[in-house]
């Protein structure tokens, strides 16, 4: 039988042991020591064009740090520059496109604008890829909240021109520029532009390719994009589309920034459970947007709605 002074030291060191992993669980003010200092990091997945094996510029997603447009804008040219810090986190299917040791020696943003004073080795680039890198740019950018529309500059003198390829810039580039390019034209005066977003893949990774259809069509161009979506692109055979053959645009109404769009049972992945494939969803609404600014697409089937898509 224990005696009572060795019974009471046991209790009193198991107190003590109780009193200590209360401490060391539940720390206090009076205890900074005890304290396990947790940081938090925002991490924001957002678009990024860049150039998959084909030399298409195609749209993915990268993970950045910042929230504040500005930073955002900064973090992204960071992640277009080849040999950037950025470059570990890109998949190896893609490559970056701004030439190495290009540096932002100014950048600014005001009422949509934004400007972006490179350092000269940015001209480091082959004569092909000069108009790639401006769409590369202008599309990545312009994904950002708050930013409308760019301007270049080098060495604080403005990009007017491409130096190898002659080809004149607009005073300011926005997504009307295109991307991807493919002309079928008679008459420049009366040439319309119609961007389609097509499928890409690699492995378990699926991307976007978008390719800007510039011609003289006078058609209705939410017909032309599900139109092009529904078949074979005849210029270019990689290029995907899942959007079936049987599928049938019934009727649309377009309102201010937003499209109402009625289709035929046949856009459903599962009929029984009634699900639109997200390609499918994204690759009408992508080429919407971009095509006429359209920021929210509904999706009806019948009378019923059954997907919409939001700040696309």
């Amino acid at each position: 039988m224990l005696k009572k002074s060795s019974l009471r030291r046991i209790i009193v060191s198991t107190i003590a042991l109780i009193i200590t992993s209360i401490l060391y669980f539940f720390p206090t003010e009076e205890n900074p020591t005890l304290t396990k200092n947790i940081e938090y990091v925002s991490v924001n997945n957002v678009p990024i064009y860049l150039l998959n094996p084909d030399n298409y510029v195609v749209r993915t997603n990268i993970a950045i740090d910042n929230t504040d447009s500005l930073k955002q804008a900064q973090e992204l040219i960071s992640a277009l520059t080849i040999g950037s810090s950025k470059t570990e986190y890109i998949s190896d299917h893609f490559t970056q496109i701004i030439p190495q040791n290009t540096k932002v020696l100014d950048i600014s943003l005001e009422d949509g604008l934004l400007k972006i004073n490179f350092s000269k080795e940015i001209l480091n680039i082959a004569k092909d890829m000069e108009e790639k890198l401006i769409e590369s740019l202008v599309y990545t950018l312009t994904e950002i909240k708050g930013i409308e529309e760019i301007m270049i500059f080098i060495e604080s003198t403005k990009l007017e021109v491409l130096p190898q390829s002659n080809i004149k810039l607009p005073n300011t580039l926005d997504r009307s520029y295109g991307i991807n390019k493919v002309y079928d034209i008679t008459n420049i005066k009366n040439s319309t532009k119609t961007t389609v977003y097509y499928i890409g893949e690699f492995n378990d990774l699926v991307y976007y390719i978008p390719v800007t259809k510039i011609d003289n069509s006078q058609e209705n161009k939410i017909e032309i994009i599900i139109d092009e979506l529904k078949s074979s692109p005849i210029y270019e055979t990689n290029l995907m589309s899942y959007l079936a053959s049987s599928v049938e645009l019934e009727n649309y109404e377009e309102l201010e920034n937003q499209i109402i769009l009625s289709f035929n049972n046949a856009i459903f992945d599962d009929f029984t459970e009634q699900n639109i494939l997200e390609e499918v969803k994204y690759s009408i609404s992508l080429s919407l947007k971009d095509t006429l600014g359209i920021q929210e697409v509904i999706f009806k089937v019948g009378d019923k709605v059954v997907e919409t898509l939001k700040e696309i």
